[in-house]
């Protein structure tokens, strides 16, 4: 068997052992969903900061970071950090939920706010992020093992699954912080060592040249993701899961931070599209940069795409277990066996079903990528979000103001995928606002969020109304 082919199993080897050192053998009902130490006692800043920084370092946004950069230059890196603004407005959200109400979850501030119903379809929405969450990650992961399709390629993916689910069922979000912690420090090192090989070629070569038409679609790139990190956050339970687990004050200064922490990485990290774009390269450049440099770089990616990728899982895991075990059932206080048995069997579950959509391959050209697609709840999806959690202060804002901003959001974002899908457009032009790919989505998602917003203050007077009414 070629060194090519046996290397990556041995770094996935590595990996393995270094994860099982860090994580318990058994933990409490407790541990399982809060992270607590044996002790009781709550997660430190730092290990906040390690755990929220590298849950979001996750192996496909490695791969966007560094694709967008070598497609729109800095523009295309500049724009995907600015996502990682979504710790700021989440930890600013949760801190005032907390405070001023004393939740412990956004399911029971939802539930408490707009009522059951609308607690429950926002778990659905957060769980189907999770299920994409598991394909995604497993399929950026497995491909350094072989190509998309073959048996090495599936052999990898049922491995690092099985891996994951094996020390998550045992310690959840305990071990999922645990791992975290030692996740994030080798991740920096790593990311030390690909900076180190990439920069002097990017530097002797300087930044390439991008047309004008793509830095344009760059910018546009740009303003989709200050648009879109008003919503985002929040329908990811692996970022606001974190922020219940210390004290309000603790999580807030850990959510910058590790913002902070994230976003700097993956701007770095961009910079790999730039040399790869310099030295001509074009696809997947987070295979194609390490294979111009040869297999010590190939395997110092794998060991990166496999960190971000264990990273990214676990948590995913650990989030629809809690989902599940506690938060669809309205549950608070401390946590019993019963709730850890169904939230471990859920782990599994999702692992299997999660990895289902890689099949699309068998499907053909026509129907594979629809079906991906078709899987995929965007970030356009969840726009009404942004009023619901960010506009809860406003009187009388209750279910009809949750119903008036989600549904209308949920309904753009479903005839944006099935543009993308089916390759048509629904959308008139006069929607678009700036230029190239990223332009539609733009239009539709500051067209869309003004009308959830007014929504949601439309339902804020028919709340005020009714409760009058009621009065009388």
């Amino acid at each position: 068997m070629a060194l090519d082919m046996v290397l990556p199993w041995f770094v996935l080897g590595t990996y393995c052992l270094i994860v099982l050192r860090m994580t318990p053998i058994r933990v409490s009902p407790v541990q399982f969903f809060t992270g607590r130490a044996e002790t009781g006692r709550e997660p430190g800043l730092w290990l906040l900061v390690a755990s929220a920084a590298i849950t979001w370092i996750f192996a496909k946004s490695i791969a966007n970071a560094a694709n967008l950069a070598g497609a729109f230059g800095l523009a295309g890196g500049i724009g995907y950090a600015i996502y990682y603004l979504s710790f700021v407005v989440a930890g600013i959200a949760i801190y005032l939920i907390r405070v001023k109400g004393g939740y412990t979850s956004l399911a029971q501030f939802l539930t408490s706010k707009y009522g059951t119903l609308c607690a429950r379809l926002f778990l659905i929405a957060i769980a189907i992020r999770l299920f994409n969450e598991v394909w995604s990650n497993t399929k950026v992961a497995s491909l350094y093992f072989g190509a998309e399709g073959s048996l090495e390629y599936w052999t990898g993916v049922a491995f690092v699954t099985a891996f994951t689910v094996y020390y998550s069922w045992r310690g959840g979000l305990r071990s999922s912080l645990l791992t975290d912690g030692a996740q994030m420090v080798l991740a920096a090192i790593l990311l030390a060592c690909i900076l180190f090989v990439v920069w002097p070629g990017l530097a002797s070569r300087g930044l390439p040249e991008i047309p004008a038409s793509a830095h344009m679609a760059g910018l546009t790139f740009c303003g989709l993701a200050l648009v879109q990190v008003l919503s985002y956050p929040f329908h990811d339970p692996v970022l606001t899961d974190r922020g219940f687990i210390t004290q309000p004050r603790v999580m807030l200064k850990g959510f910058v931070l590790a913002g902070l922490v994230a976003g700097g990485f993956i701007l770095l990290f961009s910079t790999v599209g730039l040399y790869g774009r310099a030295i001509g390269l074009t696809g997947n450049m987070t295979v194609g940069v390490p294979a111009s440099f040869g297999l010590p770089m190939l395997l110092i990616f794998n060991a990166i795409m496999l960190t971000s990728a264990g990273s990214t899982l676990d948590s995913t895991f650990t989030s629809a277990a809690k989902l599940s075990g506690r938060d669809w059932r309205g549950r608070a206080g401390d946590a019993t066996a019963a709730e850890t048995r169904f939230g471990r069997w859920v782990m599994v579950v999702i692992a299997v079903a999660g990895n289902l959509p890689l099949l699309a391959i068998y499907f053909g050209d026509a129907v594979g990528p629809a079906i991906i697609a078709a899987t995929t709840i965007s970030g356009t999806m969840v726009m009404g979000l942004a009023p619901i959690f960010l506009l809860a202060f406003i009187p009388h804002a209750g279910r009809e103001s949750f119903h008036l901003a989600f549904w209308p959001g949920l309904a753009l974002g479903v005839l944006v995928t099935l543009e993308s899908a089916l390759g048509v457009s629904i959308f008139p032009a006069w929607i678009d606002i700036g230029a190239g790919k990223y332009a539609d989505d733009l239009g539709v998602n500051l067209w869309g969020l003004g009308l959830c917003t007014a929504g949601y203050l439309l339902g804020a007077v028919i709340g005020r109304a009714r409760a009058g009414a009621e009065k009388s």
